[in-house]
């Protein structure tokens, strides 16, 4: 039979706030108090109870005092972190609101989660919107914009922007510091930044609605990882101290049982069951005249407005009401609704959100109609709700009722039709749209997709978690990964996608500095590296064990890689174990390696080559063969040139300085500055510790000692603040090379020791080690400790034969050092 007209049914939906009364005036009242600490207004009760449509109600009678904005978590590209704060910029941006300082700090972590890239407009998900990124990218001209922190500031201050604005962004000492933080770090600055924006730049109160709160993931419990998927909502909202967070969960927040503070901050407001006369009202309004088919259907629905807009858009008579239960009117509503339309929407239950074009090549693939008019009888549906930028979601219960009345294989033959779609989506050029990085939500959509359809692998999976960092940064690679604990933890997968999510979470880890976190993950290696999934999770463990100092564990690990694995992640692991044994002088292993990687490597790898090249031109520097040093540096600067490798050819910058140090001390001076200005753009603390540390010694061979001092000091901060052990101890060593020629011996006996334990906690560099003991001995201030270490660092050397020319040459460098340049 025919359905409701539309505009009945948009007619009945305002009835759904009759008997909402109370909470719509505890809602008032919350408002009418003044602000100066956070408020959270949390709205709870069963699914199909009628919170999101009281939000939406609630949000329409604050629009015109308040500023509001909206988070649906049911949308997945809403449930990140990054991706959360940038939906709130923009919709509160576009009433009024300047986020300037949380612009910038939005580029900053953008910028080192993408540290390949350059800002642009199609990449940051509101360029267009920020009025601070859009004079920074126009006044660069066209010219390629990295993002740090002293970058940004710079090039807004020469801006055409407002005195005021400059002078507010400029003087921000949470700016002036994002450069030295962790990522974990500037994420927190970023959700401060926008808290802080958010209260100095309203010029009236506001209020946030976050629908679907369940939708994180999180439990009545709230405990273990359930409690870690919420951690930044409640922080963001612990600092929104200025406005009303408006919350909707299924149960009410236990955010008290962790933390007592909420309980002062959380005012609970049940949402029940219609009474009976409001659900009689409602369903009168919705066209049901018919008296005892009113008392049967608002009997049935025990009070739950989702069951109530069943009936009424289904316009149930008298005799299909009688004896009914809520999931009678549902399954009623099923069986009178056109077959071409609930198909359709049966298909469609399987996307968590979709759109006109995902309805049309839905319809497509089934034969099924695709025309305007079809989309928009569906859409009008009470259970469609609207979903991000031009999408739309089904209500969770509805979807669920669709969904059971598919068989696994039609489900995953739409997942197929869908994951192409997003796939191709994925390939377009647009990357954002209010405030989504629709690009990233694309990827993750495609993965979501691939794996419900049964049809991705670990390593699959992973490569689609490339992408997503390449074009969404962290937050895509999370989402991901959220998907999959999620898929895994429904009863899906299999060993292969379990050693997948402890792979991308010790690569999060790894990409984090949270050493601990990744060698929990990798507490031991037992099991087969040849797939590409178990080689990249052995190759996170070393990484993590490196960060955390353990050299000679991570050693090991990434030897174990190279030597099990066959595929590409094993070029990877030779590199960072050529690295290891040229830090630790086994020259002749190293150089052995890298000529592997280069034999092995694709032509066209042209980062990975010049990467190689680069290491070679190390270890013939600490092996003091600065000939072949030379060439070995521009044969990678060619190489980063082609590829355009911005960092690689950043970092030559400061090798090339560190080479002209011994070679040319005059010629370092100008490459050391070069050097310094380039990497400060980059704000790469431990590069421009190590080129500060050129220019000292530069200067201290050519005598120019307090210049030298200045920069050794400049040199040691930067490096403390990278973390950065081995390059602050060799910095000390070189230091107390100017401590003894402004003849201060004790200060340099001091500064030797110090940089010998520091290079020994390391197990690094025994070449330093031995222009160490050389040093001391030049001082008269050896002895039997520093004997013993310096006989240990000599026999660490290998091939054995090298070992009488590094002898000789460190005793060279001493005497040079001690010399005037």
């Amino acid at each position: 039979m025919p359905l409701e007209p539309r505009f009945r049914r948009v007619a009945a939906l305002h009835r759904s706030f009759v008997d909402r009364e109370t909470a719509i005036a505890a809602f008032a009242e919350v408002l009418s108090v003044g602000r100066g600490s956070p408020c959270v207004f949390n709205v709870a009760g069963v699914g199909g109870i009628g919170k999101s449509r009281l939000l939406r109600e609630l949000g329409q009678r604050s629009a015109e005092t308040h500023r509001t904005a909206t988070l649906d978590l049911q949308v997945p590209a809403m449930r990140q972190q990054e991706d959360a704060l940038a939906v709130l910029r923009v919709e509160l941006g576009r009433q009024g609101v300047r986020f300037d300082r949380f612009d910038i700090a939005y580029a900053v972590l953008w910028q080192r989660l993408h540290p390949h890239l350059r800002l642009s407009r199609n990449d940051l998900p509101f360029v267009d919107e920020s009025e601070a990124l859009s004079q920074v990218l126009d006044g660069a001209a066209g010219v390629p914009v990295f993002g740090t922190g002293v970058g940004l500031l710079r090039l807004l201050g020469k801006a055409r922007s407002g005195m005021r604005q400059r002078h507010t962004i400029k003087s921000d000492d949470t700016l002036s510091q994002l450069d030295d933080l962790t990522n974990a770090e500037l994420a927190d600055a970023v959700t401060y930044l926008f808290a802080e924006d958010l209260r100095d730049g309203s010029d009236r109160p506001y209020v946030i609605f976050v629908d679907a709160y369940e939708a994180l993931g999180t439990s009545s419990a709230g405990s273990g990882r359930a409690m870690s998927q919420d951690v930044w909502l409640r922080d963001l909202i612990a600092q929104l101290d200025s406005g009303v967070v408006v919350l909707a969960s299924r149960e009410p927040l236990t955010w008290t049982t962790h933390d007592p503070g909420w309980a002062d901050v959380i005012r609970h407001q049940p949402v029940d069951g219609l009474p009976m006369a409001a659900r009689l009202e409602l369903l009168a309004d919705g066209g049901i005249t018919d008296h005892s088919a009113r008392h049967a259907i608002a009997t049935a629905s025990q009070g739950l407005p989702f069951y109530l807009h069943l009936a009424v858009d289904t316009r149930t008579t008298a005799r299909q009401s009688a004896a009914v239960s809520s999931e009678e009117i549902l399954q009623r509503f099923l069986a009178h609704v056109a077959p071409d339309e609930i198909r359709t929407l049966e298909l469609l239950s399987v996307a968590r959100i979709f759109d006109y074009e995902i309805f049309q090549a839905v319809a497509d693939a089934f034969d099924l109609p695709r025309h305007r008019m079809a989309w928009e009888s569906l859409t009008a549906y009470s259970f469609v709700y609207p979903a991000g930028p031009n999408g739309c979601r089904l209500h969770q219960l509805m979807r669920a009722a669709l969904h059971r009345r598919l068989s696994q294989g039609t489900a995953q033959d739409v997942q197929a039709v869908l994951r192409r779609l997003w796939d191709a989506r994925a390939a377009q050029d647009h990357a954002a749209e209010d405030g989504v990085a629709t690009r990233a939500r694309a990827i993750r959509e495609a993965a979501f997709c691939g794996l419900r359809a049964g049809a991705l692998r670990g390593e699959d999976l992973l490569a689609y978690a490339d992408r997503a960092m390449t074009s969404g940064g962290k937050h895509g690679v999370d989402g991901i990964a959220q998907d999959l604990r999620e898929h895994l933890d429904a009863g899906g997968g299999d060993a292969d996608l379990v050693q997948t999510a402890r792979c991308l979470a010790a690569e999060s880890a790894v990409l984090l500095g949270d050493a601990e976190a990744a060698t929990q993950l990798t507490p031991s290696i037992d099991w087969p590296l040849d797939d590409i999934t178990g080689a990249r999770l052995a190759l996170a463990g070393a990484h993590g064990r490196r960060i955390a100092g353990a050299t000679g564990e991570a050693q090991r690990l990434f030897r174990q890689v190279w030597n099990q694995h066959s595929g590409r992640v094993r070029l990877r692991a030779g590199y960072c174990m050529a690295d290891l044994d040229m830090c630790q002088g086994r020259f002749g292993d190293a150089l052995s390696i890298t000529q592997q990687i280069l034999a092995d490597a694709p032509d066209d790898d042209l980062v990975l080559r010049g990467d190689v090249a680069r290491l070679q031109h190390l270890g013939y520097r600490f092996g003091f063969d600065l000939d072949s040093s030379a060439r070995s540096l521009e044969t990678a600067a060619e190489l980063y040139t082609r590829a355009g490798a911005i960092i690689g050819q950043a970092d030559i910058k400061t090798n090339r300085a560190e080479l002209l140090a011994w070679t040319d001390p005059s010629g370092a001076l100008d490459a050391a500055a070069d050097a310094i200005e380039v990497q400060t753009e980059l704000g790469a603390h431990h590069e421009i510790g190590k080129a500060f540390t050129a220019l000292a010694i530069a200067q201290c061979r050519l005598g120019q000692h307090a210049p030298a001092a200045a920069s050794f000091q400049s040199a040691t901060e930067a490096l403390e603040r990278a973390r950065y052990r081995s390059g602050r101890a060799r910095a000390e060593l070189f230091r107390a090379f100017l401590h003894a020629r402004t003849g201060d011996t004790t200060s340099a006996a001091a500064s030797t020791r110090w940089a010998i334990a520091e290079l020994v906690a390391a197990e690094v560099y025994p070449t330093l080690l031995m222009v160490a003991g050389h040093l001391l001995n030049a001082l008269d201030a050896a002895d039997e400790h520093t004997a013993a270490v310096t006989e240990s660092a000599r026999a660490q050397i290998s091939p054995p034969n090298l070992l009488a020319f590094l002898d000789e040459r460190a005793n060279a460098l001493v005497t040079a050092m001690l010399e005037n340049g």
